[in-house]
């Protein structure tokens, strides 16, 4: 039994045994399962987290975009830039920042080295969040007890402008967040673009290049070792080491930065123990405030992420503002003027002075008088003498006639309410005489003369229902001055004119006025003017003797102009008052003109060879009256020879004597008996009758022609063998009181000098009194004047009526003793 038990025992224990082996079997199976499927988890975990993570930023991307710049609270402030990339004037965004537009290519690579190597080291490598600079960050803070190192990297920094937030573990995460949306968004390039651009600097200024000019007065393209190094720190407290208020530290903060430089390998350490030598000479320049109007003017169309690009030369603007204030300040109350300077070759603006001084409100300084509407007075004379040579009606030296006339009822006068009587073309745009001038563009037409100058570019402003007339050639038009500096820049462009480019984007925009030919002439003719206080009968002295310039004045006084082309540069100056009333004694040549010529001695010193002379364009040896070259050197039909340029080849004759209806042509044919050199027609029992050629003088001139002249010209009375004569030249008019060869004595205890009551016989229209070809007065038909001698000697009294027709009588003042 004992063994039974025993037997049984055993065999109990061996089921057990064998039970629990098979349990522990079992078990380890189940614990097998489990461990395969929590493995099986955590790798479906792992795999899954970044599609999960990649999901939730993405989710997050989508419910908080970046806040970034280009709505209306974040646009760049409208800059207008010089010529060499400095701010003229910049228009502030509506907080009041200041913020120039620029590129990581427009800034200076020690700048950029300065940055990523201070800031950021690993900019190009990391994800937008450096974890490694972080925990460096988060232990140095934990055991020295303050912020040593930071943590954020470039693109951290730009996510806390974009978004700003409180020092805060979430502010933090919030941060982190906006760098790495900033880099699943934005090339590196266009992070570090976004940084240079918003980065704060202190007070309302952001970005580099608004730093740079701000505190250095330089672009950010000019950095140097020191000044690169100061500007990388300044954003990381700005207002702590803002260099124009706390020099000290902001040297402290920059020699910190120029000491990582060293110790980084980046710049040599002579090179940043010579920066650090430099002192921190920082400023807070105003803003700018150059070419105010001009700023303001291409602000409407101008783009917030990039500045308004410029011709300016910013040494010449300043100059110019500077003489146009000075010039100013000794005219009368509400005057101001404008000065345009235009580059010939390529039409760019070079300085643009809208007005004397643009924060003088009593001075209309707000107003631009580049782009106002003005008469232009004169200006548009050597268009007409342009046109007229083309047209083949003058030459240089043809003879044209400064005498009292009507045209269809209009009665022009000159400036100095003289005449000149016979002048050439040359002389007559020279002198700005209007007599002629109308005369020509009564010839040549209106209509003729406002489409050429259309063709050209040049589009006059007339009246409402107004249309071209006579009036436009003396300043009835209106006209602004930027319009008028592109025309007159033809006379140097070949016949050109071109549209004045304000900007870069501004294409090339040139039209034909005239021929080259013409142009070489009236510049020729425009250039031999001697230059207003200018000593002697010398033309100008020094450099500018070669300026081709005219001068304008409207009615009342109201504009003076003047406009000039030499050294490659149009100039065109306005002065007078912009509210349009009269400003006496302010005219072109006196006011317009000295300014224009202080414009020109502003400009650089150059070497301009002349003008090559076009191939159209010759000299030829021509005789008045005719005005065609003479025959031979002793040409009876030539009274006085001139040497013209011509154009084409083409000498024009003089033009048709408007007075003049009994002749047809000139020189006229008649046939003098030999014997008595008296004319004689057909019925005339002279059988030995001759031919004979008279060269005529305009009606006109007849008062200013030499006895000589007068004596060539004389058509022979009729012989008396004819029948009755016939007068050739009526006389329609007589001097009246005063006889041929009257002499005339002091007069009275006082021995005062003579003084005559002048009247005359007949006259058509206003009658004009010229003692020596000199005007002293005018009177209607059956009015008289009085006139007092003021000089002694022999002299000429001669009245002219508005028909040309004309007498005078020889008179002797004798002096007291």
């Amino acid at each position: 039994m004992a063994e039974t038990g025993t037997q049984r025992f055993g065999e109990y224990l061996h089921v057990v045994k064998q039970h629990g082996t098979e349990m522990n079997n079992s078990n380890n199976k189940k614990h097998c399962s489990k461990t395969r499927r929590a493995g099986g988890l955590v790798l479906a975990c792992a795999i899954a987290a970044p599609f999960v993570l990649t999901l939730a930023f993405l989710l997050a991307d989508a419910l908080f975009p970046l806040p970034l710049p280009g709505g209306d609270s974040r646009d760049f402030a409208v800059a207008v830039a010089s010529a060499d990339g400095a701010p003229l004037r910049v228009f502030p965004d509506e907080k009041g920042v200041w913020r120039y537009p620029v590129k990581p290519d427009q800034v200076s690579p020690l700048y950029l080295e300065a940055l990523i190597t201070y800031e950021d080291k690993h900019f190009y490598e990391h994800p937008g969040v450096n974890p490694f600079s972080l925990i460096r960050a988060f232990w140095t803070t934990v055991t020295q007890k303050g912020v040593v190192v930071g943590g954020s990297t470039l693109t951290m920094q730009v996510g806390r402008i974009l978004d700003p937030h409180f020092k805060t573990i979430p502010g933090k995460c919030k941060q982190m967040f906006r760098a790495l949306q900033l880099e699943w968004h934005f090339s590196k390039e266009e992070i570090l673009t976004l940084y240079l651009n918003y980065a704060p600097f202190g007070g309302p200024v952001e970005g580099v290049q608004a730093a740079s000019f701000t505190y250095l007065g330089k672009p950010a393209k000019e950095l140097s070792h020191a000044e690169a190094a100061l500007l990388a720190v300044l954003p990381q407290s700005p207002s702590r080491i803002r260099p124009d208020r706390h020099p000290d530290r902001a040297r402290r903060a920059r020699d910190k930065v120029l000491r990582r430089m060293v110790s980084q390998g980046v710049w040599p350490k002579q090179i940043a123990e010579e920066a650090m030598m430099e002192g921190v000479d920082a400023g807070f320049a105003p803003r700018p405030m150059m070419a105010p109007l001009l700023a303001r003017r291409l602000k409407e169309n101008a783009r917030p992420d990039a500045p308004v690009q410029t011709f300016i030369d910013p040494a010449l603007q300043e100059a110019l503002e500077a003489m146009a204030e000075r010039f100013i300040a000794s005219t009368p109350d509400g005057t101001s003027a404008a000065i345009l300077v235009m580059e010939n070759a390529s039409l760019e603006v070079k300085a643009y002075v809208g007005s004397a001084d643009f924060l003088d409100s009593s001075r209309f300084g707000h107003v631009d008088m580049i782009r106002a509407v003005r008469s232009p007075g004169s200006t548009l004379k050597p268009y007409l003498y342009a046109f007229a040579m083309e047209e083949g009606l003058i030459h240089s030296q043809s003879l044209l006639v400064d005498a009292p006339f009507t045209f269809s009822g209009y009665r022009p006068g000159n400036f100095s309410d003289g005449f000149s009587g016979p002048v050439s073309a040359a002389q007559a745009l020279q002198r700005s005489l209007n007599i002629p001038a109308v005369d020509l563009l009564d010839r040549i037409g209106p209509d003729f003369f406002d489409s050429r100058l259309r063709q050209g570019g040049l589009n006059l402003v007339f009246p409402p229902h107004g249309k071209p007339n006579l009036s436009m050639i003396l300043g009835g038009v209106g006209a602004d001055l930027e319009s008028m500096v592109g025309a007159f820049s033809a006379f140097d462009r070949g016949g050109l004119a071109g549209k004045p480019r304000l900007t870069t984007e501004d294409p090339v925009r040139e039209r034909r006025l005239m021929k080259p030919g013409a142009a070489f002439i009236i510049r020729d003719i425009l250039s031999r003017q001697r230059r207003p206080g200018a000593p002697g009968g010398n033309p100008m002295a020094g450099w500018a003797r070669s300026v081709a310039w005219k001068t304008g004045t409207s009615y009342g006084f109201r504009d003076s102009w003047s406009i000039g082309a030499y050294g490659g540069c149009t100039i065109g100056v306005w002065v007078g008052r912009p509210d349009g009333t009269p400003s006496p004694g302010f005219y072109g040549r006196a006011t317009a003109a000295p300014l224009m010529f202080s414009a020109f001695d502003c400009l650089p010193r150059r070497d301009f060879a002349p003008q090559p002379m076009p191939a159209s364009v010759s000299r030829a040896e021509i005789g008045w009256p005719l005005g065609v070259a003479p025959e031979g050197e002793n040409d009876p039909l030539c009274a006085e020879k001139r040497t013209a340029w011509i154009l084409d080849g083409v000498i024009p004759p003089t033009l048709p004597d408007r007075l003049d209806d009994q002749w047809t042509c000139n020189p006229i044919t008649v046939m003098v008996n030999p014997d008595t050199g008296l004319r004689v027609d057909g019925d005339c029992p002279v059988s030995n009758a001759a031919a004979e050629k008279i060269a005529l003088w305009p009606r006109a001139a007849t008062p200013w022609l030499t006895p000589r002249e007068k004596a060539m010209a004389a058509v022979p009375s009729m012989d008396p063998a004819c029948g009755k004569a016939v007068s050739v030249t009526p006389s329609v008019i007589k001097i009246m009181d005063v006889q041929p060869d009257t002499v005339l004595r002091p007069a009275g205890a006082s021995r005062a000098m003579p003084v005559l009551e002048l009247s005359a016989l007949g006259g058509r229209g206003r009658l004009f009194w010229m003692l020596d070809r000199i005007l002293i007065g005018s009177a209607g038909v059956g009015e008289s004047i009085t006139y007092e001698f003021t000089r002694t000697g022999a002299h000429q009294l001669t009245v002219l009526d508005m028909a040309g027709n004309s007498d005078s009588v020889n008179i002797q003042v004798m002096s007291s003793s």
